[in-house]
């Protein structure tokens, strides 16, 4: 990947290498929003994006923050069928873990969203009566971060999933884009895995199929931008109206230079970065119960509310 461009999508990274064997993209227009499938198939293809090999799909809707109502049911839908088509066969119960730090707004998505999954395990295990036996079990943790516990996040789901046996792991962080607006309106699904707290600069031990002996679903929203992809960008723009372009890589190394020693690694993220936190939450959450429980989705929450 380019060097100084940050970005934890999978669509971002196949934007800045187009060519190349070892993948194979679907796209997808829809009203209001657009769906990308990109299949990472080979090592060479994994090592030349920066992913790892898998299924990613992205849901892009550039008016969802003020899309309204409509647009939002909309792409809520369209994440809980994507991620359908994901655990289709994983039967048994799912354990989704809410990745991040709470008191830092930027990286709170995981255990906002993991606060409002519909838990059933309990319910199954001590008062089986109370929900119909078809009903899925499904248990949330949200493990904080290793420098508020002083222990690693890996080794928090490992426990939770030894106790739980979940056939399938949903794990949900921050992400970080090279584009602003991409911020709060894309949401990203794979069958990869992820790195806890790569969308902040903080990558922690990977959890994937490999880490954990289970399938690992990654759900994440980008919330954060780094200030040196700012500065490539905006300086490329000015290098192409000033007809510079012969010198725009040069130019761009120079300004993410500048930006990395005066600033270090500064990420950017919006104002309203709450009011993003709290709507992504919900939307995750939403999608994440209605995959899980499908038709059961609206009478269990009514009944374990």
């Amino acid at each position: 990947m380019k060097a100084d461009i940050r970005t934890d999508l999978a669509m971002e990274a196949r934007e800045l290498h187009a060519a190349g064997t070892g993948v194979s993209e679907q796209n997808e227009q829809r009203e209001g929003y657009a769906i990308s499938r990109i299949r990472i198939e080979t090592d060479e293809a994994a090592k030349a994006l920066g992913k790892a090999k898998g299924l990613y799909v992205t849901i892009d809707a550039p008016e969802l923050t003020y899309g309204g109502a409509e647009l939002t049911a909309a792409v809520t839908e369209a994440a809980a069928n994507e991620l359908s088509a994901m655990i289709v066969g994983l039967d048994g119960t799912a354990l989704v873990a809410g990745l991040g730090n709470r008191a830092v707004t930027p990286d709170a998505l995981g255990p906002r969203t993991a606060e409002k999954i519909l838990v059933t395990r309990h319910i199954k295990q001590y008062m089986a009566d109370a929900i119909p036996h078809h009903v899925r079990s499904v248990c949330a943790v949200s493990p904080g971060v290793l420098g508020v516990t002083g222990i690693e996040t890996m080794e928090m789901i490992k426990g939770a999933a030894s106790s739980s046996k979940p056939a399938v792991i949903i794990a949900i962080d921050s992400l970080a884009s090279r584009r602003t607006e991409r911020i709060g309106c894309t949401i990203q699904l794979c069958d990869a895995g992820l790195q806890p707290g790569a969308g902040v600069g903080n990558a922690r031990s990977g959890l994937d199929r490999q880490s954990m002996g289970v399938p690992v679903i990654a759900i994440g929203v980008p919330l954060v931008v780094y200030a040196s992809t700012i500065s490539r960008d905006t300086v490329g723009l000015i290098a192409g109206e000033l007809g510079l372009m012969n010198n725009e890589e040069s130019v761009k190394e120079l300004a993410a230079k500048a930006i990395s020693e005066k600033t270090g690694e500064l990420i950017v993220t919006p104002k309203e970065i709450d009011a993003l936190i709290g709507s992504m939450s919900a939307i995750l959450s939403n999608a994440i119960n209605m995959a899980l429980f499908g038709t059961d989705h609206a009478e269990l929450k009514s009944l374990i509310a």
